[in-house]
Formats: C-alpha cells, structure tokens, sequence
C-alpha cells in the first residue's frame, strides 16, 4: 500500500480548493477594513463559486470567499463577501435573525458550556438531587431549534443535555443524566431556565468499546487482505482536476457540505456540473418534555465537514491511495489545513459484463472497477462517511454510511430502544439532502418521472402479461416535488431536449431512489417548516447561484419556509432548462442491541445510470483482466 498527498499552491482554477494563502489574504482584508474585532469570531467560511456561464465560458474569475461573522459579545452578525483577488471587501450585510436565522454554533461556544452551566443554581440543584457531582458530568450542547417561545425570538440559543464520565477514558454516551435539559443564552452565557421532568436512574451499563474487556478476545482467525496495483494507479490527479478511464472532474471541499464534484463528465461530454450534499438533518421521535425538539441541522447549524477525519491508510482506506489536504479557516480566521481529508483510489467490484455463448463457443468476462473518492466526519455522537463512486460504465453513485455512537436516553418506551440495561436509543432519521446540478450533454435539460404501469386485461393484452412505462414531463417547479414509488419503480430522467443518440432518443441521466421513508414529523410541526426539504423524494429547480441550501442559508434557529419551498415559489419553467436536481434519501433508524456501544456501519444513497446517453454498451472496450487469462 502506498499513499501521496497533493502539494499545496495558489489554485489557478476558479472552482480549485482553498489554499492556506487564500485564507490568510480573506482574514487580512477583513482585518484592515475593521471587521475582526476581539470578540468577532468565523462562523462560516467557504468559497464563493462562481456563477456556472462564467466557469463554463472560461472567462476569468475573481476568486471570491464567503465569510460569516459573529460577534460573540452581541450576538450580532455580518454576512460577507471578500474577493482575494482584488483584496476588498466586495459585500457585508448584517443578519436578521428573528427572520433569517442564526449563524452555526461554533467551537468557542462549545468550550464555555459546562461553565455556564455549572454557574446555574437550578443546573446544580437538579445534579445534587440526583446525586450527581457537577465535576463528572459532560455537558452536550446542541441547536435549539424554533418553537412558540416568544422570549427566545432573535436570541441566539443551545439546549444542553448532560452526560455522566465516570473516568477520564469512559464513554459519557452510556450515561445520560435524563429527565433534565437546560436552555442557555450563549450571548448572555446564562441559563434561561432548567426543565426537570425528575430523577431518572442513570445508566450503568458501559459504553467503553474500545476497552478490550469489553471488547472481548480478539478473533484470531481472520488473515491479512492486501490491495496491490504493481504497475500504480490508472487516475491523475492535478491541481483539484482528476482524470481516470473515460472520466474527468474536478474535487473541491468546503466545511458545510464537506466534498464537492465539479465539472464531470465522460469521454469528453459533460454529465454533472457540481454534485454534493447541501444538507443534512436528523429528526428525533421521542415527544418528551426534555426531548421534543431534538433535531439537528449538521451541515447548516453545525458546518460538519469542518471535522473531518485525517484519514489512515490500512485503517480508512485501503490500497494504493492518493489524498488531498483540505484548508478551512477556524473560528479566529486563521486557517487550518485537515491532512488527508479526501481519499481517492481504485476498486475492484466484480463482474462488469460476461456471456458464454451457446452458438459460438465465445466466452467473455470484463471486471468492473470503481474510482472512490470519499471522506469521513464526526459530528458529536455520530460519525458520517461520504463515498462517491464513478464506473467504467458511466454510472455515478454516492453511499453516505452512518457509524458511531447512538444517541442515548435512560427512558426506553414506546419511542426508544432499550439497547443495553436501562440504556434508550430514540429512534431517529438521518436525512440527507443532494443537490445535483446536471448538465446532461449540456445545459438545455428536463427531468421526466418514469415508473412501470400495470396493464389490465383486454383486447390489446388477452393473457395479462403486458405491462408498459409511464413517462410524465415536470414542467414547472410546482410540479416537479416528488415522492419517491418503490411499488412503481419510479425513477427520474434528465434528458438534454436539443441531442439525441443514434436511435433518435434523447441522451440521458437517471436518477434511481432507493425509495425509503422522507420526513415522518408531522406537517404542522416545526421540524417540518424547518425541514420542509426532507418531505419530498425529489425537487427540481431552474439553476440560481444563489440557491445553494436545501434548508438556505442560515438554519440555526430559521424559523421555517428557507431554502426549497422559497425557491419554488417563482414556478420557473423546466423544460429545456438549466435545471437543477435535489433528492432526499436517507435511514429509518429504530436502533438495535447491535448498535451498541458503537453502531456498525449502516448505508444509503443513490445512483445515476445513464440511459441513452450513449448508443450502445460504453463499457466494450475495457480490457480482459490478464493478457494471458484470468487466474
């Protein structure tokens, strides 16, 4: 196994990743206009991209960057643009957040909690009744959501939770000191009130699962898998561009959505200009005093990706693998580099395409392969894995897999687990939200919802056997909010309405759901305004620059009606348009006895296959796996 990291320079690329230079010029600037304060602090920090005709016509670029202030003494914040290639400020607005929405909760937040808390009578007399001593508990701060509080209105809020540490190398998950949440101000840093609901024993059991006592002896029996290519990698990588088989794209990175593709295409013919995930939410199902409003925004409240693993080789991937760094800025604006957050390499997947022939005596067997690309972000109890995966054939996946620790109660019932003795698990959902922008063989596309149709018997089917497809246009953004039909085998196509293949068909993309269950909160309910996007399968919108969140732009305590339901609001037309794909997908969580004390990996996602997009099988032309045959 073998791995090589991507030398850091001055992007030349419009879409290139950031580098350390960049991040040190954005504070620069900020800092000579005044802005950067003793109290002001990065709530967020990203590229702007920019607009899709300007990238496409190769006219140059101004290298902009998105800055998000927050000033901690006020709760006051500022939303910027500054442009490193002309060192100015080019854009700084004040937020409102009674009617906007909050900046994300930032690491100099987390660090003062336990404090605040510890500073709050009724915190410490909840502890004392329980005979808890404040010193061991570990505090959980978390997004507090928008409910009919009308003292909480444009106030910038966390809900904390608290979890018992027995030792210093003791898993504070297993112990969770319920029945009690505190409300704080984390401008003021006091507490507004304490909910005790009442004394709830605290767990026992031990969620220390990296303890070999707990672990067990370790299984012997498993022998070494080694990943070899004696002859090294098939794909290039080069400032951000990779190049591999028939594909060409281009990586990126950014500390809300975490890795970002641009520009993919295949042998030369644009499929996808950039494809990620915009957001992310998980909804909790228990209704209890202290639980209700349990729902987390880990991209828009939370910036995730700014946690990224630095990946191990031989540990999170394996084979001869080539990384890239990825630079984000930390809370002072500083920049900080994340050593081998991205990991690239190949994959066998078994057989591509074989046939034995009865006629001819010919038998002939390909290999598929993939080109992985992925990386991996804890975020508080929950560590999230996203693998995007390119085919020989044409075919584009993405798997997210969902690992770690299970939110924990010590009130299982009747909407909870009992995963260990006196241990709950809520049960939960892990929605996420992909935004495809497709240039199918171009810019001019539209989206057709095509599933299979039953046909009953009659003269045209005497024998029932017949079935057919539907094939249905969305037209206007109104219309095109789907669920996804497992029983029908819905699917979506984006076609390019001005080319067509060989057989005078339309090119194409499809868009396969895996079909599981979108937001199950109920529609008058606040996580449902706020996670309006999570109740569809499917939302297709005309291309905007600026609609770039599934939820908009700042979530952290929105009171609900961003992002998707705002931008269809104008019902632009579709058809032939430069259009713009966003799927929900995601797991049903009812958590298991296995899931503890850390959650084997569980999987979701989507795949795009192309259909008409090429005339015939893309995939003849891949070499048998040995010259001299197979073995």
């Amino acid at each position: 196994m073998t791995a090589v990291q991507e030398p850091r320079a001055t992007t030349g690329h419009p879409l290139g990743m950031t580098t350390e230079a960049e991040v040190t010029a954005v504070r620069e600037v900020l800092d000579a206009a005044g802005l950067l304060t003793e109290h002001v602090r990065y709530a967020f920090f990203a590229p702007e991209e920019p607009p899709k005709d300007q990238v496409l016509s190769g006219a140059p670029a101004d290298r902009r960057f998105r800055v998000v202030l927050l000033e901690l003494s006020t709760g006051r914040s500022w939303d910027t643009v500054v442009s490193v290639t002309t060192r100015e400020v080019v854009s700084s607005r004040e937020l409102e957040p009674a009617r906007e929405g909050q900046p994300p909760i930032i690491d100099s937040e987390f660090e003062f909690i336990e404090d605040v808390l510890n500073a709050s009578p009724d915190w410490l007399a909840a502890l004392d009744k329980r005979g808890i001593d404040p010193s061991s508990v570990r505090a959980v701060p978390l997004s507090a959501g928008v409910y009919d509080y009308p003292e909480e209105t444009g106030r910038r809020l966390a809900r904390a939770f608290g979890f018992r540490q027995d030792h210093e190398a003791d898993h504070a998950w297993a112990h969770p000191v319920d029945g009690l949440v505190a409300y704080v101000d984390l401008t003021a840093r006091t507490v507004d009130r304490v909910i005790d609901t009442g004394v709830v024993p605290v767990p026992a059991t031990s969620g220390n699962f990296d303890d070999p006592a707990v672990q067990g002896p370790p299984l012997d029996s498993l022998r070494p898998i080694e990943i070899t290519q004696p002859e090294g990698r098939s794909f290039t990588v080069e400032d951000g561009r990779v190049r591999w088989g028939k594909w060409d794209l281009r990586v990126g990175f950014n500390e809300r959505e975490g890795l970002t593709l641009h520009q993919i295409a295949f042998d030369d013919r644009p499929v996808c200009y950039r494809a990620s995930v915009a957001e992310m939410v998980v909804p909790y199902a228990d209704p209890a005093p202290v639980r209700f409003w349990q729902n987390y925004f880990d991209c828009g409240e939370y910036m995730f990706a700014r946690y990224a693993d630095s990946l191990q080789l031989g540990c999170d991937c394996l084979g001869d693998i080539h990384y890239l760094d990825a630079t984000i800025a930390d809370d002072l604006g500083n920049p900080k580099t994340i050593r081998n957050a991205i990991c690239m390499h190949e994959e066998d997947h078994g057989v591509l395409w074989k046939h034995t022939d009865i006629f001819t005596g010919s038998r002939e067997v390909r290999r598929q392969r993939r080109l992985v690309i992925s990386f991996f972000t804890p975020i508080g109890n929950y560590d999230y894995g996203f693998y995007w995966y390119l085919y020989l054939d044409g075919t584009i996946e993405l798997e997210c897999k969902a690992t770690g620790i299970v939110f924990t109660s010590a009130t299982p019932g009747q909407y909870a687990t009992e995963i260990a003795p006196g241990l709950g698990a809520p049960y939960h959902q892990h929605l996420f939200s992909a935004r495809l922008d497709m240039t199918v063989d171009g810019v001019a596309n539209a989206v057709e919802e095509v599933e299979a149709v039953r046909v009953p018997i009659g003269d045209a089917n005497p024998y029932g056997n017949a079935f057919g497809r539907s094939a249905t246009r969305l037209t206007r953004e109104s219309q095109a909010c789907r669920d996804a039909s497992p029983g029908t085998g819905r699917v979506w196509h984006v076609i390019n309405t001005e080319k067509t293949n060989a057989l005078g068909q339309p090119v194409g993309y499809v868009l396969h759901p895996l079909g599981q269950p979108t937001l199950l909160a109920d529609e008058a309910s606040s996580i449902h305004a706020r996670a309006t996007f999570a109740a569809k399968a499917l939302w297709v919108t005309r291309y905007d620059p600026a609609q770039r969140y599934s939820a908009g732009d700042f979530v952290n305590q929105n009171p609900g009606g961003a992002g998707l339901p705002a931008y269809i609001t104008a019902d632009r037309e579709l058809d032939g348009q430069d259009v713009v794909l966003w799927h929900t997908f995601g797991l049903t969580h009812f958590p298991r006895p296995e899931d503890w004390p850390v959650m084997p990996v569980d999987y979701t996602g989507f795949t795009l296959k192309p259909a008409g997009f090429f005339d015939r099988n893309p995939a003849l032309d891949i070499p048998p796996a040995e010259s001299k045959g197979c073995h």
